[in-house]
């Protein structure tokens, strides 16, 4: 067997391509109905979810991907537009939280319902079964948090 037919590429190829249609039709749709990019719902739902609303730009790019400096001028986009804002940290001059904001609040509550009724039409076909699994799976190749 050539090593381009080792069965493992074809798999992570899957990943990539069922990733690459998700991001392009679910991102697209919310950012259509709400004005919102599906990176910056992201970084809303991470905020949202984290201890006081805010991360550490270091564990938020993480988080969601991003270089220091990809994940410090998307802060600085959505900075401009209210969404988010820099507190810096008390203990430690060099750290900097990005902070979700009320305003961040209010658009997330939308487009966190458009994206769910939006996951629900995808994912209808699957079983309560079926999206357990895949939520194992998926949390195993994830790795330890």
């Amino acid at each position: 067997m050539a090593t381009v037919d080792d069965p493992l590429i074809t798999t992570f190829g899957r990943l990539v391509e069922v990733y690459s249609r998700l991001e392009h039709s679910l991102g697209g749709a919310l950012e259509a109905r709400c004005g919102l990019p599906h990176v910056w719902f992201e970084v809303l739902v991470r905020l949202a979810r984290s201890d006081g609303g805010r991360l550490t730009m270091g564990a938020l790019g993480e988080q969601v991907a991003l270089t220091s400096g990809g994940v410090t001028r998307l802060i600085d986009r959505m900075t401009t537009t209210g969404l988010v804002e820099r507190q810096p940290c008390d203990t430690d001059r060099r750290i900097q939280f990005a902070v979700i904001t009320d305003e961040g609040r209010c658009r997330l509550d939308v487009a966190a319902k458009v994206h769910s009724a939006n996951l629900r039409e995808v994912f209808a076909g699957f079983s309560q079964r079926d999206l357990a699994a895949l939520d194992r799976l998926l949390d195993r190749l994830r790795g330890p948090a």
